[in-house]
């Protein structure tokens, strides 16, 4: 159990209307969220949170900026964030795990109170220089310095205007002249121009930027790395040969200059090949450590499974906010009631309101548990194969795994937060539109999520893939232990709905969720093979076999097996000795929300299967959802206090901690800027005919 003094590193509610439900919980909210998240990760963002309160620079904006206002403010909080040197030196000096977590809690910190901050830092500093760290080699660490001081911006040049998953059709190009020993960077035309670029709109004099290779015999080797300079770092003004703008005003994130930008013929030293996995010589040979093409355009990729993981955690903070915001406000808002003329009650006390809204909050849960989980999978994976000499290629002998586990977890983190944004916003009716609700803007800031990074659907993709060559090969290779359940399909398909509960198996078990899942991964597999080797019999090309099983098959297949490892990472979370035994009650109703509310959206390949036949399995889903949905609303408050951030981070009127709903509400709209002011255009609204006699 959490002492008093782990308890205190975050700081306590203020007493209001939101203490009917609060003391209705079994348990001490603080210390759920001790749970959900590690002391010391918590301590970090409360420590962040309050420095940051006394900035006025980041100070929450009460109307919409201009999107030049926008970009300059994110300009200054950047520079404003090194000067407050957040990170304390010694932290530098500590392995790369510990190190690498701390950094990312800033991010999430930073995240939560300005989104368009703390993805320039991400992709400046963060990506950036993990990137070069993955690619370059010693020949770098001048860049490298200057991005991690911030004495240059920089950013990652990838996506074309045509083409952006499709990276090895990408059609920039960079030829060596072994004349002048220099990489010739050249954009054929306007569909080949980089765009979509974070930080380079205005900003950024450094570009790592991914072209073909070409030798001056005019072979090709394939998509690499070049670090390219793109402004004077002094007056940002772009060099001879560049042409680069901004894109334009976007949906959200407009704090970000995201730019494009062609080159015409233009040269950049030899040395500026990131040459980690392949190298050209002074002569113009390419030499590669890899003798597999395929392989070195993996090595190169690998390291943005860090920037993927960043998104989910900011993903999942934005689902909690979300959550929150939701939860809150349905404890305050008092509609209709038994008795006509009686009082009214908390529409929380609705059963299609805790439908519509717990296995929101249920999900904040698991999937912040589950993110930590595959972070540390994935740090301690890095910090080991630095330990090792040969730690490159001990690395990429878990690579796919990962790669496959945050491939198919990306997509469910962000569509899950996508989903809860909106959710919450028709939850609160007109209120949940307000500007100072802030739903809005969490969900146009969260909205490129699903698509940057990785669009969501391929990405789904990907997972999908690994799982069917795991399903095919004769030995499963997954050495996390995520689809080691395969060595079990046979008995696993042999199984159904009625045999499980046979075995005595509880329907309101961690047992019968786990099971489930693995009968329904198991059929998906099964059928998305069987179906790619009818299509291959009757001579479709693998490429549109594999494509057509998406949509029913593979697609849903990549979903269950990322909401299998959060279900499977927050169970195993909550067995852990130090969880107190009066927060496993609610953990575990948690999980069952959560655990019913996906089985539940797999429900018609449970009967299509032969899982299930009849309604009772539906039925015994459905009812332990709505019953577990019931039994959660004395927890649900406190539990949003759990995930909640300060107030002034929340940033929204309809749900600060204080629980005074409407007297926040009448502030909002009394001290909105004019709102008791005659229009200065008033004369407009007047009829003509009217006007005429004034």
């Amino acid at each position: 159990m959490p002492v008093d003094e782990e308890r205190t590193v975050i700081p306590d509610v203020p007493r209001g209307p939101l203490c009917d439900y609060r003391s209705k919980a079994q348990f001490n909210w603080k210390d759920f969220r001790l749970v959900l998240e590690d002391k010391e990760l918590v301590k970090i963002k409360y420590d962040i949170w309050r420095r940051l309160e006394r900035e006025p620079l980041f100070a929450p904006v009460t109307s919409t900026l201009s999107v030049d206002q926008q970009k300059e403010r994110a300009a200054r909080q950047v520079n404003r964030i090194a000067d407050l040197e957040l990170a304390p030196p010694e932290i530098y000096s500590k392995p790369y795990k510990y190190r690498v977590r701390y950094l990312m809690s800033i991010n999430e910190a930073l995240h939560a109170v300005c989104p368009s901050l703390s993805v320039k830092i991400a992709l400046g500093v963060g990506l950036f220089t993990n990137s070069l760290l993955a690619m370059g080699t010693d020949r770098h660490q001048e860049i490298y310095n200057q991005a991690w001081n911030r004495e240059i911006i920089t950013c990652l040049a990838i996506t074309e205007v045509s083409h952006g998953s499709n990276t090895k059709r990408c059609r920039t190009t960079a030829t060596y002249d072994p004349a002048t020993q220099e990489f010739i960077i050249h954009t054929p035309d306007f569909e080949a121009a980089k765009c979509w670029v974070g930080n380079l709109g205005k900003t950024a004099s450094m570009a790592l930027l991914f072209a073909i290779l070409y030798t001056a015999d005019g072979e090709n080797h394939g998509l690499q790395g070049f670090l390219v300079p793109i402004r004077d770092p002094k007056t940002l003004l772009p060099y001879p040969g560049v042409t680069v703008g901004d894109i334009g005003e976007k949906i959200g994130l407009n704090g970000i200059d995201n730019g494009f930008v062609m080159f015409n013929h233009y040269r950049i030293p030899r040395e500026n090949l990131l040459n980690r996995t392949g190298d050209v010589t002074p002569e113009g040979v390419y030499e590669s450590t890899f003798s597999e093409p395929g392989k070195i355009l993996g090595a190169v990729l690998e390291s943005f499974s860090a920037g993927r993981l960043g998104i989910m955690q900011e993903s999942s903070n934005t689902l909690s906010h979300a959550a929150v915001i939701a939860v809150r406000y349905a404890a305050l808002r008092k509609q209709f009631g038994t008795d006509r003329n009686g009082p009214e009650q908390s529409i929380i006390e609705y059963q299609l309101h805790q439908w519509r809204i717990f296995p929101y909050l249920a999900a904040a849960c698991v999937l912040k548990v589950s993110v930590f989980a595959m972070t540390e999978i994935y740090l301690e994976t890095v910090q080991k194969s630095q330990a090792e000499s040969n730690g490159f290629e001990l690395l990429t002998q878990i690579v796919s795994e990962i790669h496959a586990l945050v491939s198919s977890s990306k997509p469910l983190v962000t569509w899950t937060a996508r989903d809860a944004i909106q959710e919450s916003r028709e939850a609160c009716g007109g209120h949940g539109y307000l500007r100072a609700a802030n739903l809005g803007e969490l969900r146009n800031n969260h909205d490129p999520s699903c698509t940057y990074e990785g669009d969501n659907n391929v990405l789904g993709q990907q997972a999908s893939n690994w799982l069917i060559r795991q399903w095919k090969n004769a030995k499963v290779e997954s050495p996390v232990g995520t689809a080691s359940f395969i060595t079990r399909r046979d008995a696993i398909l042999s199984g159904d709905y009625d045999a499980l509960l046979r075995t005595g198996v509880r329907l309101e078990s961690t047992e019968f969720v786990s099971q489930c899942y693995e009968w329904l991964m198991c059929w998906l597999l099964k059928q998305s093979v069987a179906q790619m080797e009818e299509a291959s019999k009757a001579g479709v090309d693998t490429f549109t076999a594999r494509n057509n099983c998406q949509v029913y098959r593979a697609r849903d297949l990549s979903r269950a097996y990322a909401e299998y490892y959060a279900l499977e990472s927050f169970r195993s979370r909550c067995a852990r000795a130090d969880v107190n035994a009066d927060l496993k009650p609610v953990l575990f109703r948690v999980y069952l929300i959560y655990g019913m509310w996906c089985l539940d959206r797999h429900m018609t390949t449970f009967y299509a299967g032969s899982f299930a036949k009849g309604s009772a399995l539906a039925d015994a889903v459905r009812g332990t959802l709505l019953r577990m949905c019931g039994e959660l609303k004395d927890s649900a408050v406190a539990i949003a206090d759990a995930l909640a951030p300060p107030d002034w981070v929340l940033n929204s009127v309809i749900a600060k901690s204080d629980g005074r709903l409407y007297e926040n509400i009448q502030s909002v709209f009394m001290t909105n800027p004019g709102a008791l002011e005659r229009a200065s255009w008033w004369k407009v609204v007047i009829p003509s005919k009217l006007r005429a006699k004034l």
